[in-house]
């Protein structure tokens, strides 16, 4: 599949989750927790796909250019 980006970013998960937008920001920070990255590190779709249990195929619909 091809893939766009590597990282995702928390409007995507609102569009994703149907939820707001400081929820994805949460969210985030609750993947980086799991992985222990530092907040300047960024998420990848793949870490976000491990921990929030989503397809990734369904995930790549989601993502905006």
């Amino acid at each position: 599949m091809n893939q766009k980006r590597a990282c995702i970013y928390p409007k995507d998960i609102q569009r994703i989750t149907g939820r707001s937008e400081r929820y994805g920001r949460k969210l985030l920070n609750d993947v980086k927790n799991y992985f222990g990255k530092e907040s300047y590190q960024f998420v990848t779709i793949k870490e976000f796909v491990e921990y929030s249990g989503i397809e990734e195929e369904i995930v790549n619909k989601y993502l905006i250019d």
